[in-house]
């Protein structure tokens, strides 16, 4: 009888370290995939200013997809790299302090020439229809909404990207050199974007939103905001 009971003692011990290996193992490799997909595929971001309104609120914590614009390399058979296109929006190293990333659109590439009249954007002598972008009632700016204006300078323009401004400009046009790219809010009265600092090299842009996984309302009535479940798992373009 104790021969028997010491039998099934051991045999238990026995299956629960299996089954502890077999957990360990399974967290070792999720912890494997998780690094993975973290540092190649995916990062989390959130949204700090309102520059992307109404596309991106202040709050929304978004999925960035790191892959899509990355140099091609061994995977380029795996996974759809691409260039950056016109009206995508992208996650990039602010090029006045690359420490920081910021989330703007492209608005023009590579060879692009570009002028704003009254806040619309003329590319290559055509006005852009943009579906997307919102314009809130402000002061008008000639610099801001008759982009490139030389004679009125904003406070908030960049003093390097001010003198290269007076060279590149071309018959009242901007015309957008080879890998850099021309980056706006959304928002566009309410957005410090490459107006105010230039182009976005292509060498700086990380990625591209993918989708809101949770979105939190700060001037909610509690002390930790409201969340916005209407905003989970929202598509961004």
């Amino acid at each position: 009888m104790i021969r028997r009971m010491a039998a099934a003692l051991m045999a238990a011990q026995q299956l629960l370290l299996e089954a502890t290996g077999q957990v360990l193992a399974s967290l070792a490799r999720l912890t494997v995939v998780s690094l993975f997909v973290i540092t190649f595929l995916l990062q989390p971001s959130q949204i700090p200013t309102g520059s992307m309104e109404p596309t991106m609120l202040v709050g929304d914590y978004v999925l960035v997809n790191k892959q899509i614009f990355a140099p091609a390399g061994r995977w380029r058979g795996l996974l759809p790299y691409r260039d950056p296109q016109r009206e995508d929006i992208i996650v990039f190293h602010y090029p006045v302090d690359p420490r920081e990333l910021l989330v703007k659109r492209v608005i023009a590439m590579p060879g692009d020439r570009l002028h704003l009249h009254r806040g619309v954007v003329v590319l290559n002598g055509v006005p852009l229809q943009e579906p997307f972008t919102r314009y809130t009632p402000s002061e008008r700016n000639r610099y801001r909404d008759e982009f490139p204006e030389l004679d009125h300078a904003d406070p908030g323009v960049e003093a390097p990207w001010w003198m290269e401004l007076r060279r590149r400009i071309r018959a009242g046009e901007l015309p957008v050199p080879g890998s850099r790219y021309f980056a706006m809010g959304d928002n566009r009265n309410n957005s410090q974007d490459s107006r105010f600092w230039g182009f976005v090299p292509r060498a700086a842009i990380l990625g591209e939103p993918l989708l809101v996984y949770l979105s939190v309302d700060a001037n909610g009535t509690t002390p930790r905001g409201r969340v916005r479940p209407e905003r989970s798992l929202h598509v961004l373009h």
